[in-house]
């Protein structure tokens, strides 16, 4: 894709009422994911599973895009049709998961940096052969006393900029994921303090590196308080301290903002992007791209059986239209009561 088409998927993939459904888990999240409803991951039952996902009816009314893991891209439905071309005859973009994990930064410890540059602009080629048409890289940084350095922010900030340059060079759109992780006691102040020095050093980083941020989206964590915290914030004040941080530090060139659901439930998660969309019009579409968040009930009404493949769908795609009203700001909590009593 050229400049052009890569800014139209971006708009694409932000598109009013949509958001990302981000399957890109690894094998060994996979694996826990799966044993949580005692199963055994394999090959053929991760693609079983994923199949349900992918081929659910009316999938494209709240979902614009799905992130694949490099599994997952190879991976074909049970007649044969490759899962992008699954999804592209849906009506969805595929995306891509291109980082290789993390590992210890040398003489930082404690600290993580995400690895995956090495080949990447093969790898990059060879999944635009493959039908995809966007990118994630995800980097890593938590808050504990001492942390996060200057270095390790610096470290993951650069390989998001050199991931994002060669992302579009190969024509496909940049997702950005840089990730302040919920572990701690840290208070939700705190939390934004990091949040905004993480997200003004990748900006800097991208800019350096002549990313087109017109072309490119946004995966950041919401502003919240360390899971060990014992001062909570409400869904209100997690919006008010999200957008603050978002509107001091991300440049209104960039098409949309995609909220990653790390550590919350499913409808923690969409109560707080309710929360940020009812605020009014913001510099940037507010969206969603939830993996646990938009999948844990599916998991659980499918739990390995097909003869639950109905219900195991209607499950996902309740999860999507609750996100989708969540992206017009009109969520209500009595919608998932409402459901439940329909099923």
């Amino acid at each position: 894709m050229g400049l052009a088409s890569m800014t139209e998927t971006a708009q694409a993939l932000v598109a009013p009422g949509k958001g990302i459904l981000a399957a890109d888990e690894s094998t060994p999240t996979m694996k826990k994911r799966l044993a949580a409803v005692g199963l055994e991951s394999t090959e053929a039952r991760r693609r079983s599973y994923r199949e349900i996902l992918f081929t659910a009816k009316g999938i494209d009314e709240f979902v614009s895009g799905v992130i694949l893991f490099d599994e997952t891209i190879r991976q074909q439905a049970i007649d044969s049709t490759p899962f992008p071309e699954v999804l592209s005859g849906q009506g969805v973009i595929p995306g891509i998961k291109v980082d290789k994990g993390t590992s210890a930064l040398a003489g930082f410890p404690g600290e993580l940096v995400t690895e995956g540059l090495d080949g990447l602009r093969a790898r990059l080629a060879e999944y635009v052969t493959m039908g995809a048409r966007f990118a994630k890289w995800r980097a890593v940084i938590s808050i504990a006393a001492g942390r996060p350095t200057t270095t390790c922010i610096e470290s993951n900030a650069h390989g998001l900029a050199r991931y994002a340059a060669l992302s579009q060079e190969a024509g496909l759109v940049p997702v950005v994921e840089p990730e302040v992780l919920m572990d701690g006691t840290h208070s939700i102040e705190r939390c934004a303090e990091v949040t905004a020095a993480t997200l003004r050093a990748v900006y800097e980083h991208l800019a350096s590196h002549r990313v087109v941020l017109g072309a490119s989206l946004l995966k950041p964590n919401m502003v919240l308080a360390g899971k060990d915290c014992p001062d909570q914030a409400s869904a209100e004040e997690i919006a008010e301290a999200t957008i603050a941080v978002l509107k001091q530090t991300v440049p209104a060139a960039v098409p949309g903002i995609v909220f990653l659901s790390g550590g919350q439930s499913d409808e923690e998660a969409t109560v707080r992007l309710d929360a940020m969309n009812r605020r009014g019009p913001a510099p940037w579409e507010l969206s969603f791209s939830f993996g646990r968040a938009l999948q844990a009930p599916v998991l659980r009404a499918w739990a390995g059986d097909d003869a639950n493949r109905d219900q195991a769908q209607a499950a996902f795609l309740h999860r999507a239209a609750m996100n989708g009203a969540a992206r017009h700001g009109s969520y209500r909590p009595d919608m998932e009561q409402l459901a439940a009593s329909r099923s």
